[in-house]
């Protein structure tokens, strides 16, 4: 008997063994899975120039095409746009990822109409993308709507996707996404920007991404090696920090990145002359490490004393930024956080990945939550900036309106829904893909 029930036990094994084996065989290799081909794909919006006049396009094929156009023309009711194109020779820069060797192509089309609609098309004159569409920037200040996210980093493509999705859904004026950092999890993961691009698909190719880099975009203290050749970005900041620090202008805002990874000492002088020399009536920072943090043991003081006097001195309106996994966004004066309140400086931190942290028992913020996928929609328009961060079911959870005031720092009126704030219960464990 003890034999019988012996040999069905090794049996059962052998029949676990087959399924997990056979389980692991069905996995779709991801160096099949984001091969890339003839066909354009990964195409992406972003600027390198300004947005009243000039759109910058990325794309990526295999090594198949040498060499690639991309054409525009201004929108029309109808196709007959197409038989206005005009044709632009792109610019082609190999890459060797950890799965594949792949062309990256760019374009930046120059000598737009502002606040004109236009269709393009990225290719090599016989495999082309689709027609995509977008407006550039009107010239003067105007009514803007814009996007922001924290940490998109893991699982991209199961629990990031209906994230930023539902954001476009819900602004769909939208005039650019903010992507603050940790974009990706692994340095130099091709699979994992396969997802990320996959994940945003048509968003990416409509419109433009601001983006400025993480921890997770670095490994061993050089910039993921996707970063330059994917995203086309302006290149007005230290030289050697091309394209991680920078500025764009866009209807009446200064967008800065700063990159909070390396040279942070450095970058102080640069900004200060890029905040003194601004002429827009409102100023927003976009960096990966927050000067507040809101996780628990991630205090930034060495970063805070270096870069918060500069702020202040400039009256910085907004600073958006990512890293801790959770949310929490700051008075104009509270706790810490008061020195801001002459500047009238507005601090966020958010997330919109799956990756979720405890926050801090140092309480700075007028609003927070721990477990909760965000994106926030931020609107400018004259003398307001109107302020709101939605959950991935669309609730809103938190709002505020900031207004100029001739002379003084800016008033913050808070809108703050009358729902809880989201904390994990007590004992639970935090999701960590």
């Amino acid at each position: 008997m003890k034999r019988v029930l012996l040999t069905l036990t090794f049996a059962a094994l052998l029949t676990q063994c087959y399924w997990l084996t056979a389980a692991k065989d069905r996995r779709l290799d991801p160096a099949v899975v984001y091969a890339p081909t003839p066909a354009p794909d990964r195409i992406i919006l972003t600027w390198a120039g300004d947005p009243a006049t000039t759109q910058a396009v990325t794309w990526r094929t295999d090594t198949s095409v040498p060499e690639a156009l991309a054409e525009i023309a201004e929108a029309s009711d109808g196709p007959e746009f197409s038989l206005r194109a005009r044709r632009v020779q792109a610019v082609t820069e190999p890459l060797r990822s950890d799965l594949n060797e792949a062309h990256y192509h760019s374009v930046n089309f120059t000598e737009l109409k502002p606040g004109s609609l236009y269709c393009y098309r990225v290719g090599d004159g016989f495999n082309w993308s689709e027609w995509n569409q977008f407006r550039t920037a009107a010239r003067e200040a105007a009514p803007l709507t814009f996007l922001y996210v924290g940490d998109a980093q893991n699982d991209l493509w199961q629990f990031w996707s209906r994230v930023i999705r539902l954001s476009v859904l819900t602004a769909p004026g939208a005039r650019f996404i903010v992507h603050a950092g940790d974009l990706i999890n692994k340095t130099g993961a091709d699979a994992e920007w396969g997802e990320w691009h996959r994940a945003a698909d048509w968003i990416n190719r409509t419109i433009p991404s601001f983006p400025t880099p993480g921890n997770h975009e670095y490994g061993g203290g050089s910039l993921d090696n996707h970063w330059k050749p994917q995203f086309t970005l302006p290149e007005n900041g230290l030289p050697e920090l091309k394209e991680t620090n920078y500025f764009v202008d866009i209807q009446g805002v200064r967008m800065v990145s700063l990159d909070s990874m390396r040279m942070q000492q450095e970058q102080i002088d640069w900004l200060d002359r890029t905040l003194a020399s601004n002429p827009n009536r409102w100023t927003i920072l976009t960096f990966h490490y927050p000067l507040y943090s809101s996780q628990k043991g991630r205090d930034m003081k060495k970063l805070r004393d270096l870069w918060q006097p500069v702020l202040d001195r400039h009256a910085v309106d907004l600073v958006l930024t990512g890293h801790d996994h959770n949310y929490a966004r700051s008075n104009l004066q509270t706790g810490t956080n008061a020195r801001s309140g002459k500047a009238g400086t507005v601090y966020v931190v958010s997330v919109s990945g799956p990756k979720m942290r405890q926050l801090t028992s140092d309480v700075w913020w007028e609003r927070a939550a721990e477990d909760t996928q965000l994106f926030q929609v931020i609107r400018v328009d004259g003398e307001r900036l109107h302020y709101e961060s939605f959950t991935a079911r669309g609730n809103l959870y938190d709002a505020f309106e900031l207004r100029k005031q001739k002379g003084k720092a800016n008033k913050l009126i808070n809108l703050v829904p009358a729902s809880s704030e989201n904390r994990r219960a007590e004992g639970a464990e935090a999701f960590i893909p």
